[in-house]
């Protein structure tokens, strides 16, 4: 744990930073607490990194059905509502597609040791030939994904060959859950952040939240005001990169082809009033490459991409300016 201030700690958690602001300083350990705990359970059902998580079992168990925890069953309906308001742009059913690139381990983990083989194609899965977004011809496999995944209160059915992962959502939800955790139990307006997932709830400071969006340093740097109960997302391709097969591959998995997203934007953030609602827009831009300006446009949130040549579009009432911190 490092205290930044009296009303401010931070501290490393899943390859990432996180950081907790409460506007009321005597409630910052008290609000720390409950945070560590509850990031603490969703990491024990969720995170496909440890064997001993609820999700491992499950995706270690094949095709069934399987009763699970209200909170593992509450983060796989939330998945399903992101790829439901997406078309499947955010598919939770991409652990498959993630170790093929060799993202089984923690991030650091992967970088450190390099990547695997990828894995045999599963029986569910065939080779066949299908148009890009870009237009050109790509060996894509056919395989289980979000639709034929089923939630019935606690019953969860899964078919042969999927791999679940969540890491495209849950983050962002447990900041949401955080945040409405603390403020309600203690009374307080806060902030989580995990990353690049921001929440908010209760009263915000004088002048409301201020927020630095920056994917690093040497990137384009804008200092926005978050109004009380809202949240703001990011996704990059900048961050969770890693060689593989002699190649740069990173995290954003494209479900058409299950590889890597085109790397048209190298951020996309969107401000919305929940967390997981800002990251299923801003995975869903990463997906859609160059279409993702005019859906977001269409949707309409505040929303600023940032192009792999450096270029800022503001969109959606999005602040003009680019200023630093």
């Amino acid at each position: 744990m490092d205290s930044i201030e009296r009303d401010t700690v931070e501290w490393p958690i899943w390859s990432t930073t996180a950081r907790l602001v409460v506007t009321r300083p005597d409630a910052l350990d008290a609000a720390h607490g409950l945070v560590l705990r509850r990031l603490a359970a969703v990491d024990a059902v969720a995170s496909r990194f440890r064997a001993d998580s609820e999700i491992s079992r499950v995706n270690a168990g094949g095709a069934g059905s399987y009763q699970v925890s209200p909170l593992l069953a509450e983060l796989v309906e939330v998945a399903l509502d992101a790829a439901r308001s997406t078309d499947g742009d955010v598919d939770p059913t991409l652990g498959e597609a993630l170790q093929a690139i060799g993202y089984d381990r923690d991030i650091d983990q992967v970088r450190a040791g390099g990547a695997v083989p990828p894995p045999s194609p599963s029986p569910s899965a065939s080779p066949s030939a299908s148009p890009s977004r870009g237009g050109t011809r790509v060996v894509v496999r056919h395989r289980p994904n979000w639709r034929h995944v089923r939630l019935d209160g606690r019953t969860l059915s899964v078919p042969a060959g999927t791999v679940l992962d969540l890491g495209a959502t849950a983050k962002a939800h447990a900041a949401d859950l955080c945040a409405r955790q603390v403020a309600a139990e203690l009374g307080v307006g806060v902030l989580v952040s995990l990353g690049g997932d921001i929440a908010t709830a209760g009263p915000a400071p004088d002048g409301g939240w201020r927020v630095l969006v920056q994917d690093g340093p040497e990137e384009p740097a804008c200092t926005v005001g978050l109004p009380a109960g809202h949240a703001i997302a990011t996704s990059s391709t900048l961050r969770r990169r890693w060689r593989f097969d002699g190649r740069s591959v990173h995290h954003v998995i494209d479900p058409s082809t299950g590889r890597p997203a085109e790397p048209v934007w190298r951020t996309v953030t969107v401000a919305a009033p929940r967390c997981v609602t800002a990251n299923t827009l801003t995975t869903a831009a990463m997906v859609r490459g160059t279409a993702a300006r005019s859906w977001l446009a269409g949707i309409p949130v505040p929303a600023r991409l940032v192009s792999a040549g450096g270029d800022v579009i503001a969109i959606g009432g999005w602040p003009q300016q680019e200023v630093a911190a």
